[in-house]
């Protein structure tokens, strides 16, 4: 199924209904599919093969996305923030390409003009384009192509290109989402960006379900704050890092966010002390957590608003662990924790966990096809408990053996993070001769602390053990984060490599 035909559906379903910007003057979802059709045409008359884009959120992402599905051409946002060089060798990748450029980003890209195979086009001259173009007559069609290929991150040498299907991306919004199941007024804030699959996700099920779609550029947390009172937003996905920037906020100004009704976040690992402070600040707002990736279309388990409650105030520990929890697999994928055999392992044992579903895909460019027998490894340590509930504890590369024992960097980190002094922490593994790995930690103190690292060593072994507590604690300003809120542990990891305590 062509993912445009979200947009065809929900015109059908719900043509006068605003889909864009101001709720008396936004586009609204017939206008958005109208101008996807006259996108089509413009992007049919191209020579390339591909639609790529580069650019902020703004009219151009639904237009351009939707427009290159009707062309029958994948859609690869790239990531603004990335250095020229590196967009430049993204581009040249994907050539013969039509880039679309927001148009103060254009200077940057100037010497990719002449280059044979590649089209750039400012946003405003594309625009101006399809609103000049005769919308094609079809609707959507059954697909030959990709509907979107992403850049990962990249930890060494050049990033993979995932290759999203339309059959995946359909499958994860019919299988999770109601169509036209919003309220009136309903308003999602989108801030995630468009390279993240989060975004690309958040926008097919925001369309989808019919809520409005407010866009932010770019996260800031005081222009979000802002733009949710002021806009009486319902709905939001952020990223952990997001909502800790939040959370000080808002327990500075003393104010909450009463028109927010449900608040999303994944894409990170959630400290609990910063989830039990921001359900606190907003105890009216149904928190959701989705875990996911990139391959997989987007989320793949869900931990919803009253698991979030009831693990809150619960007395019972394996209850109350929940919300440190990715929650529980959505009906249309099958979850699986595997040993390094890939032998699957009994509940509540650690392993790697592994997923197969229509939404799916486990491919890259290059590469002849994706998940062996439909299972997708993660690459993620993981254990699931007797009902079901999916605790990710990072990736196979980061946890820490130290002696014959699995250690979890997040359990650390967490443990860390209950310290009042202690606003962030990072931990990895260090080679160490007697015990194959030591356990280190970067700590970001509260502004004015200045805690001593020789207690915090103490406070982590008096909540977990000794095998479990940083041979060793550095104080720093910041730790590494990529666009995404996910710890750069690898960069971490070389930043501690002096530090003393082997």
């Amino acid at each position: 199924m062509n993912i445009a035909m979200l947009a065809e559906i929900a015109a059908d379903a719900g043509g006068d209904r605003v889909v864009l910007g101001d709720p008396e003057r936004g586009v609204t979802y017939a206008q958005l599919y109208d101008r996807a059709r006259r996108a089509a045409r413009v992007l049919r008359e191209s020579s390339a093969d591909t639609v790529a884009m580069i650019g902020v959120n703004s009219e151009l992402f639904p237009v351009a996305l939707f427009g290159a599905a009707l062309a029958d051409r994948p859609f690869s946002p790239l990531n603004y923030r990335w250095a020229d060089a590196d967009l430049a060798a993204a581009v040249r990748r994907l050539a013969p390409v039509v880039v679309l450029v927001d148009d103060e980003f254009l200077p940057r890209f100037e010497s990719l003009a002449g280059e044979p195979g590649v089209q750039l086009v400012a946003r405003s001259l594309f625009l101006a384009a399809v609103a000049d173009a005769a919308p094609i007559e079809a609707g959507a069609e059954e697909p030959a192509n990709p509907a979107v290929l992403l850049f990962t991150s990249g930890t060494s040498g050049s990033p993979k290109v995932a290759v999203l299907g339309h059959d995946n991306l359909s499958s994860y919004i019919l299988g999770s989402v109601e169509l036209m199941a919003a309220e009136e007024g309903d308003a999602q804030l989108s801030s995630l960006p468009p390279y993240h699959v989060g975004g690309i996700a958040n926008l097919l099920s925001t369309l989808f379900s019919g809520r409005r779609i407010v866009q932010l550029p770019a996260f800031d947390a005081r222009t979000w704050i802002d733009a949710v009172r002021a806009l009486r937003v319902t709905h939001a996905t952020v990223v952990p890092t997001m909502v800790a920037r939040i959370v000080d906020l808002l327990a500075e100004d003393g104010g909450g966010l009463p028109s927010l009704r449900h608040l999303s976040y994944g894409g990170g690992r959630m400290p609990l002390p910063v989830l039990e402070r921001a359900m606190a600040l907003l105890p009216e707002t149904g928190f959701v957590n989705g875990y996911g990736l990139t391959e997989t279309s987007s989320s793949i388990t869900v931990l919803g608003p009253d698991d979030h409650r009831l693990a809150l105030t619960s007395d019972d520990p394996a209850v109350r662990a929940r919300l440190g929890s990715v929650g529980r697999a959505l009906p249309t994928v099958e979850l699986s924790v595997r040993d390094a055999d890939g032998e699957p392992v009994a509940p509540g044992v650690t392993g790697e966990l592994w997923v197969r579903g229509e939404q799916v895909s486990g491919r890259y460019v290059g590469t002849e096809s994706g998940a062996a027998g439909g299972w997708f490894r993660t690459k993620d340590a993981a254990r699931i408990d007797e009902e079901g509930y999916v605790f990710v504890e990072g990736r196979l590369d980061d946890v820490i053996v130290r002696g014959g024992e699995n250690i979890s960097p997040g359990e650390v980190e967490d443990a860390l993070l209950e310290h009042p002094d202690v606003a962030d922490a990072g931990v990895v593994g260090l080679p160490d001769d007697d015990w194959g790995e030591r356990v280190v930690a970067a700590v970001v103190p509260v502004e004015g602390r200045t805690p001593d690292p020789g207690e915090l060593q103490e406070w982590v072994r008096g909540k977990l053990r000794s095998s479990k507590t940083p041979s060793s604690i550095a104080l720093v300003d910041m730790l590494p984060y990529n666009d995404n809120g996910k710890l750069v542990r690898r960069l971490l990891r070389a930043s501690l490599q002096g530090t003393a305590g082997a």
